[in-house]
């Protein structure tokens, strides 16, 4: 059974593997409930800028010089979003670019907006960019509303047949068996399939696809 992240994983390398040797960038961002307050869009959008930049290609003047120019600022204020979102803008520009977000929906709804704000202002200077997002369905309508470009969705609803086969392999591979009698056993085939939710995958692309996606 694959999860957002079994799925962004998988997309991920995907890109990687075909990009080959030609001039095209992969960066990805996973977000997570248990880290939901620290994931802002400073941290995420800033983790994606350290992918892009890194590598053997000079790091472009302007981003330099901002990243230095903070160590001379009072109590080293961060760098903004808006800050990040030109340098960003700089990076993509230079050739086709992917960002790949995944679990969109276990980020907090305060910052989910300013992050799809960001990274539509991205878009809008960057035609050969696109951006990959996973999520469950009740993040959808605001992942369309914000983000530029044409949006196609992938739905994926797990079978209840596959969750159990999982469930079974796994509870096989418990380390301490001795923990769990057969009643706990039978609560986990039969709860977890019921509770488990759809999610979808969805991309966002303007007119003209990088070479890498064919």
């Amino acid at each position: 059974m694959l999860t957002s992240c079994d799925v962004s994983s998988l997309i991920i390398d995907n890109l990687c593997d075909r990009s080959g040797g030609q001039e095209v960038a992969v960066a990805c961002f996973y977000f997570d409930f248990a880290a939901r307050k620290e994931q802002s869009p400073t941290s995420a959008l800033g983790a994606l800028l350290k992918q892009l930049v890194r590598g053997p290609e000079e790091i472009p003047k302007n981003i330099s010089l901002a990243y230095r120019g903070q160590r001379n600022v009072i109590d080293g204020r961060e760098l903004q979003p808006a800050d990040i979102v030109r340098m960003l803008q700089t990076t993509v520009s230079r050739r086709p670019t992917f960002i790949c977000i995944d679990a969109l929906d276990e980020c907090v709804a305060g910052y989910r907006v300013k992050l799809l704000d960001s990274l539509n202002h991205v878009l809008q200077r960057s035609p050969g960019t696109r951006i990959f997002v996973t999520g469950r369905p009740h993040v959808r309508a605001e992942v369309e509303k914000r983000l530029s470009g044409r949006i196609t969705t992938i739905h994926i609803t797990p079978r209840r047949c596959d969750i159990i086969t999982y469930l079974h392999t796994r509870l096989t591979k418990d380390t301490t068996p001795h923990a769990m009698d057969s009643s706990l056993r039978e609560d986990i085939l039969n709860k977890i399939p019921e509770a488990t939710s759809e999610m979808y995958v969805e991309a966002t692309t303007s007119e003209v696809l990088p070479q890498v996606v064919h």
